[in-house]
């Protein structure tokens, strides 16, 4: 990268929290763009900051030979009926990864399984049960649209450099960068796609996606998905099986760096993952109240604590069903949250499982956990803090978390 370091910083400022994000752990750049690894993706959603010293970012892929070098690092990518859930694992430093398809695989790991064939038919344009690069590539189209009504104005050259980093284009976007006083309601990427994805074959979106098409490099997720030529589609049971793969692959890594290679991780372990990402500061509060509660270690089994997760991914279904059952405005007991927790999600929470979280979120210590505070705090949990675009606030506290929720709705 030829910036030096103070225009890098200076780039940083113009970019969206989940961009600095995927800039500070992206370690390629092919023409311009930076791209992850499979590797730095997994740093990327499992800790807090890049392992590897990166000094400027990046590795470059070497001019002279850049198609012979990518297609190299792209050879060891296997076909999607072969993909498990150590894909990313085993493909290590040999892949690259787009910044639409990093958020892409983000919206993945929030999804709840019965959202997996919403996903597969937003993708399905022509309705023929199968999605093939054209159909998948829409997916640049869209993301590349919102970021650009997302951008503010300022130094244009400063701007086009951070869309090349990120999207492999300089084209000017003045006639949709916002205006000040301007305000943009906040969307989900998921609901950008969900949105958008349904009305690509009339607009021109599909049209654009053919010239990226013809234009675009390879990358792992395309040459997984539709081969190395390109022509292979992908159907739903694949799809199913990569999306689910990537879920498990995330919360064993997680569960595996707390682990120590037993089978079972610490009461207290469970606790700093479930607040990590979180807009908790003070975190030492709930650890004491788990030490003082639970003073023998039992331990959580990796099915207690996928099942929590898979919970975690139905967590709307989850508050409607509470304020269905009219405690929205009391706590509720261990075998309420159980008995709502599996008819709204179909997920069994053991016991021990319901026992723990109770005693991490029940401060006051009455055995009753108030589900808007403890929501409040997992959504953030669930999104690895990324709930929005503006800058996040730090709580203190429980109540003021809530009520910050409830008074940005």
């Amino acid at each position: 990268v030829t910036e030096n370091r103070s225009d890098l910083e200076d780039l940083h400022l113009y970019a969206t929290p989940r961009e600095q994000r995927f800039r500070r752990f992206a370690s390629l750049e092919f023409e311009g763009q930076l791209y992850m690894t499979p590797y730095d993706f997994i740093q990327a959603v499992t800790s807090d900051e890049p392992k590897r010293k990166q000094e400027f970012y990046i590795d470059k892929i070497a001019r002279e030979n850049a198609s012979g070098e990518l297609n190299q690092i792209l050879m060891e990518t296997p076909p999607v009926w072969k993909g498990s859930s150590k894909l990313f694992r085993n493909l290590n430093e040999k892949g690259v990864i787009s910044y639409t398809e990093y958020l892409f695989l983000l919206c993945i790991l929030t999804k709840p399984h019965a959202g997996f064939r919403i996903a597969f038919n937003m993708f399905d344009t022509d309705g023929n049960e199968m999605v093939d690069k054209k159909e998948f590539l829409v997916l640049q189209e869209i993301f590349r649209k919102k970021n650009e009504k997302r951008e503010r104005k300022g130094d244009e050259e400063k701007r086009a450099m951070l869309r090349l980093q990120l999207y492999g284009y300089h084209t000017s976007t003045n006639s949709v960068v916002k205006t000040e006083g301007e305000d943009l309601v906040p969307r989900s990427y998921w609901d950008t796609l969900r949105r958008s994805t349904s009305q690509a074959l009339f607009s021109d979106l599909a049209e654009r996606a053919d010239d990226i098409s013809s234009s675009l490099s390879d990358t792992t997720l395309l040459v997984h998905f539709f081969g190395k030529k390109g022509k292979a589609e992908l159907n739903f049971e694949d799809f199913y099986r990569f999306m689910d793969n990537l879920q498990t692959e995330v919360l064993e890594i997680e569960f595996l760096s707390y682990s120590n290679g037993m089978n079972t991780i610490s009461e207290e372990d469970f606790a700093h993952i479930l607040l990590r990402y979180t807009n908790v500061e003070n975190t030492s509060s709930y650890l004491e109240n788990l030490r003082c509660t639970i003073p023998e270690e039992k331990g959580i089994t990796f099915d207690e604590f996928r099942s929590f997760f898979q919970f975690l991914n139905n967590l709307e279904d989850f508050t409607i069903a509470m304020q269905m059952y009219n405690f929205a405005s009391r706590s509720i007991g261990q075998d309420e949250f159980k008995r709502a927790v599996y008819v709204a999600t179909g997920v069994k929470l053991s016991p021990h499982l319901v026992n723990t979280v109770f005693k991490i979120f029940d401060v006051d210590r009455d055995d009753q956990l108030s589900y808007k505070e403890f929501i409040g705090i997992m959504k953030d949990r669930l999104n690895r803090g990324f709930r929005g675009y503006k800058p996040v606030q730090r709580y203190t506290t429980f109540k003021s978390c809530v009520r910050k929720e409830l008074y940005s709705r």
